[in-house]
């Protein structure tokens, strides 16, 4: 089952290769970060091929270990670039900084010695001790990442949400968070259970964690440049085209009103993609300037205030005819929700109760 794996994690590497080859649209798509560690897979699993089915020497397998401290920065690095408006920077490499020394240790230690030096330290037991150790600061540096990438995501997503007047959609990226950390879990419960007699067990399930992981990777490659807009959402972060400025109150009580008069006739609100910077646009100012507003003079988050607006105007219209022509989810749609979940949850904070006892009610 191992090899048929390993095939399969090998003709996936080489057709997202050649996609990316082949298609200018599609290297505009795929993460660049990813792309890197799928070529580093690539000869990972040319090694892993090679020692399984064509009687390469063994010490060539420890290619397959050059990707290992790859995962943890590359998974942060792709968080942070695909949640936010940040590109690649010289400074980020620094983040690969460990996975280049372990390597150099890998070759230098494994791969590049007579068969017979390898046999000798087997033979001492110096060997497992040194690959123990390996083993395990692979894991604290991709434990290590793993955790600063659940943090970015959280600060991230909090970010994000405050610029739009939708509910995110970023399960996909959390999933993708989660499949790495079942198989980082996995890899460490494996790792101390190995500390027992149970040796042999570490080293057979290495390969598997080390291919579950290659998959997932693989995966969200292939599904980025599938589906590209499940990861767009940074245009929600545009930076703000004027220096934020200092109102006065008389500034403020001008800009609610006007506010107040954009949100009356223009129903901006209608719009379920609607974007703090299309608002502020709309008033001339820009997006930390209405958040001041809205923070300062109604109390209220942006996705609080638009969805305020957006249940009065729900309520509007269940008491007019269109009641009769649609669901409860239709008016919801008609004024600006997004989803279901959207609507229930604004409507339950800011009436007090679910939108149907309060229709009720009335």
């Amino acid at each position: 089952m191992l090899e048929q794996f390993t095939y399969f994690a090998l003709f996936q590497t080489l057709f997202l290769i050649a996609i990316f080859t082949v298609s200018a649209r599609k290297r505009r798509q795929v993460n660049r970060y990813l792309f890197v560690l799928v070529c580093l897979l690539l000869l990972g699993l040319v090694a892993k091929v090679g020692t399984l089915s064509l009687d390469w020497s063994r010490q060539l397998k420890g290619i397959s270990e050059f990707a290992v401290l790859f995962f943890g920065p590359t998974l942060y690095l792709f968080v942070l670039s695909t949640l936010s408006p940040k590109r690649f920077a010289l400074a980020d490499l620094v983040h690969y900084l460990p996975g280049v020394l372990y390597s150099l240790v890998v070759t230098f230690y494994y791969i590049l010695p007579p068969q017979e030096v390898i046999l000798e330290r087997i033979a001492s037991g110096e060997l497992y001790r040194v690959v123990r150790i390996l083993v395990g600061v692979g894991l604290a540096v991709n434990l290590t990442y793993f955790g600063l990438s659940i943090l970015k995501f959280r600060e991230l997503k909090a970010q994000l949400q405050a610029e739009v007047s939708y509910a995110l959609k970023v399960d996909f990226i959390q999933n993708f968070l989660i499949a790495l950390g079942v198989c980082f879990a996995i890899w460490l419960a494996v790792y101390f259970i190995s500390f027992g007699n149970n040796l042999e067990l570490e080293i057979n399930s290495r390969d598997y964690i080390w291919l579950a992981i290659a998959l997932v990777v693989l995966f969200i490659s292939y599904y980025q440049m599938v589906a590209p807009s499940v990861f767009q959402w940074t245009e929600a972060t545009k930076e703000a085209k004027y220096a934020q400025s200092k109102f006065s109150n008389a500034d403020l009580d001008r800009l609610k009103a006007e506010l107040e008069r954009i949100m009356e006739e223009k129903k901006p609100y209608l719009n379920s993609k609607l974007l703090k910077s299309e608002l502020a646009e709309m008033m001339h100012i820009n997006a930390p300037e209405l958040s001041r507003l809205l923070n300062e003079r109604i109390g209220m988050s942006f996705f609080e205030y638009v969805n305020y607006q957006r249940i009065h105007e729900f309520i509007r219209l269940a008491k007019s005819p269109l009641i009769e022509q649609k669901t409860l989810l239709g008016l919801a749609q008609e004024a600006g929700f997004h989803s279901k979940s959207t609507f229930n949850k604004s409507f339950k904070q800011i009436m007090g109760c679910p939108p149907s006892e309060y229709l009720n009610r009335v």
